[in-house]
């Protein structure tokens, strides 16, 4: 046997075991996070609902973002609406004098 060939068999006995160590560790994790649901109240059959949940959480949580946008811009525009009608009503009374 050649050093090439060791190395060769080498190589597949590595590849094959970190083959088998990713695979542990992908079941360990599945197994961590299916207990950590578990443990929230939330069963591998209620995904479809949780998803859903989640969708509706993220439109609820961007409508609001926008209504606060939209409330400052309207508190904005009455501000700017008293003040210029305050200047417009001093105006007017200047003149009118």
């Amino acid at each position: 046997m050649e050093s090439i060939d060791v190395k060769a068999v080498v190589a597949e006995v590595l590849a094959e075991q970190k083959r088998l160590h990713n695979n542990d560790v992908d079941e360990v994790v599945l197994k961590t996070m299916a207990t950590i649901l578990t443990s929230f109240g939330i069963e591998e059959e209620d995904r479809v609902e949780l998803r859903a949940d989640f969708i509706h959480l993220r439109k609820w949580r961007k409508s609001v973002e926008q209504a606060q946008g939209l409330t400052f811009k309207v508190i904005l525009t009455a501000i700017i609406g008293g003040v210029v009608g305050a200047f417009w009503l001093g105006f007017k009374a200047m003149i009118g004098k």
